[in-house]
């Protein structure tokens, strides 16, 4: 899985080729000019010791004093260049962080929006965004430093192992002896808490999940004072992360003393066999020094592939998870004949659906929709007269059966050409946060200010838009929370007046509002219906009794069928639901 993710993340990083490749030349000449140092250190100490015959005199500089200006001005310059080569590759190297994270974020929501209802079904939105925004900034931590770090180590390795082996093998042989020990170490290391680091992403998930569903039912957690139990749920959820996160820390915590060790040794070889060729004449006291300093400019960085190493299986974890939802596949596949007039009819022959395996929502229904007529589906709730809508736009797949519009399969039809032309006006009227205008234009991103308007006086919603605080600017809230149901259900039907679609759907459109609201909304309706076809779903015969057909659902199926009056004749399932919502005895 690990080689998996990291090829991918490859793929990635390649897309930022250009970045990469300067990051690299800066992140080698930050680590150049870093390891400085030590060596200006054994260049002053060589000056003060040896005088007259320093490295520096042998240059042809033999004044002690100028030896220490020309020193100081070199260390300026390097501290300079370091401090800048610092800030370049610190930028560039989060730069590309960015540029994979937005890539990742943005691929993978847009395999989001592809995907099947039925998928979102299963998971929820706080699981969603665990996975969209914090396994994304999880990934982000480890691409902001992680391969700096890993160069810079590698840059070190090289050169301090360089001038060991050219000062003294049998130092560089005892202090090189330590490095082996750290890297299978950290290898061993981000094994075993690989799983760890697993464990902790989805009990994030979890937690996420439970705040999400908290504060989007915070009405119904108000209104049934169930504050205490929702602080419950999330303290539950909330223990399963520490836990997780403990659970990991201990192990975490423990790598970096057990390295300390292995660097101890390394350290202390070079103390004691560098200090005796030193006092055997065999070395100068500044190359002695200089040993000293870049050992442990060579050891401690090494303690830090466990920080690295650790956030890297961080961001496998996280990155398992992103890469598997970018990878999630609609199960419904996309016709290639695009969809530009309904011109006879939708016919559904034999048609059965089940949300849940042999649990069917409909049985064998058989049905037909006349282009530019007006058709009711009625019944009792829970018959399966949502379902059909759900159907015929194909957000989900039928079990058995067909449909089509024309003489085209709904499978061979290209779905956002017949979405397009399609309009739902649902009873659940879902609003974006954003201004009042802003969500009538959702039904038309090009249309002007003007359309928008227009749409809003048709619906009859410009009234009560004028009288908000902000008229149009007015903010709605989550989910149109500062509306009222009649409010929110007007711009909903301005939204589809202005999306002008061929085919309208109401999907018990006026079934959550008072009796002048649904006067003031029919009106409305009426307008929208003109010269479409039209499919009313309702619940309240009232509002399809001038429908040309109604088809009544019991149980799945079609019972009866025809027009409001024949099927008051039949006196059947129809008439006792229009008896009981009229209170007329028939």
């Amino acid at each position: 899985m690990t080689q998996s993710n990291l090829k991918h993340l490859f793929v990635y990083s390649q897309q930022q080729k250009t970045k990469a490749k300067r990051g690299i030349v800066y992140s080698i000449l930050n680590k150049l000019f870093d390891l400085a140092p030590p060596v200006l250190i054994g260049v002053a100490i060589d000056i003060v010791v040896e005088g007259n015959e320093s490295f520096l005199a042998s240059l042809g500089i033999p004044d002690k004093r100028r030896q220490l200006v020309i020193l100081a001005i070199l260390t300026f310059i390097i501290w300079g260049l370091e401090s800048l080569f610092d800030y370049l590759s610190a930028v560039t190297w989060r730069g590309i962080s960015q540029d994979i994270e937005h890539s990742l974020r943005t691929e993978t929501f847009k395999n989001v929006l592809s995907l099947d209802m039925k998928y979102f079904e299963n998971k929820s939105s706080g699981r969603l965004m665990a996975i969209l925004n914090d396994d994304v900034n999880q990934l982000e931590r480890f691409l902001d430093t992680g391969a700096n770090k890993l160069l810079q180590t590698a840059t070190t390795v090289i050169v301090i192992g360089g001038t060991f082996l050219y000062i003294s093998p049998l130092i560089a042989t005892f202090a090189f002896i330590p490095i082996p020990i750290i890297i299978f170490g950290s290898f061993k290391f981000t094994t075993t808490i690989a799983q760890r680091y697993e464990r902790i992403r989805e009990s994030i998930e979890t937690l996420n999940s439970n705040l999400s569903n908290s504060i989007s039912g915070i009405l119904n957690v108000k209104s049934f004072t169930r504050e205490v139990k929702e602080l419950e749920r999330i303290e539950t959820s909330s223990n399963e992360v520490k836990s997780a996160n403990y659970h990991a820390i201990k192990l975490s915590a423990a790598f970096i003393p057990i390295i300390r060790v292995a660097i101890l040794f390394g350290f202390t070889a070079t103390l004691l066999i560098g200090g005796f060729l030193a006092l055997d004449g065999e070395i100068k006291v500044a190359t002695y020094s200089v040993l000293l300093f870049i050992t442990q400019r060579l050891l401690w960085p090494l303690t830090e592939l466990g920080d690295t190493f650790d956030l890297y299986q961080r961001a496998m974890a996280s990155f398992n998870r992103i890469f598997s939802l970018k990878n999630e596949s609609s199960e419904i596949g996309n016709g290639d004949i695009e969809f530009k007039k309904l011109k006879n009819k939708i016919e559904l022959k034999d048609v059965s659906f089940s949300y849940v395996e042999n649990f069917n929502v409909l049985n064998n229904v058989d049905l037909t929709i006349q282009a530019g007529k007006t058709t009711a589906i009625v019944g009792s709730t829970g018959s399966g007269k949502s379902t059909l809508i759900k159907l015929l736009l194909r957000l989900y797949e039928i079990n058995n059966g067909s449909i089509s519009y024309d003489s085209n399969s709904l499978k061979d039809i290209e779905l956002s050409s017949l979405r397009e032309k399609i309009g739902l006006v649902s009873q659940d009227v879902f609003l974006f946060e954003g201004t009042v205008i802003e969500n009538i234009a959702y039904g038309d991103l090009n249309a002007s200010e003007s359309q928008v308007w227009n749409a809003a006086q048709k619906s009859e919603a410009d009234e009560f838009i004028n009288n908000l605080p902000q008229k149009e600017k007015t903010i709605v809230g989550e989910r149109g929370q500062k509306l009222s149901g009649g409010q929110r259900q007007r711009i909903s039907i301005a939204r589809a007046i202005l999306k002008n679609p061929e085919i309208l759907i109401l999907d018990e459109a006026t079934s959550s509002v008072d009796n002048e609201t649904e006067a003031a909304i029919q009106r409305s309706l009426d307008i929208l219906k003109k010269d479409r076809t039209v499919i009313v779903i309702a619940h309240r015969l009232s509002t399809v009794r001038n429908a040309d057909i109604i088809y009544v659902l019991e149980n799945g199926s079609v019972v009866e069928s025809g027009n409001h009056e024949s099927l008051l004749d039949i006196e059947g399932v129809y008439s006792k639901l229009w008896s009981v919502q009229t209170g007329e005895k028939i």
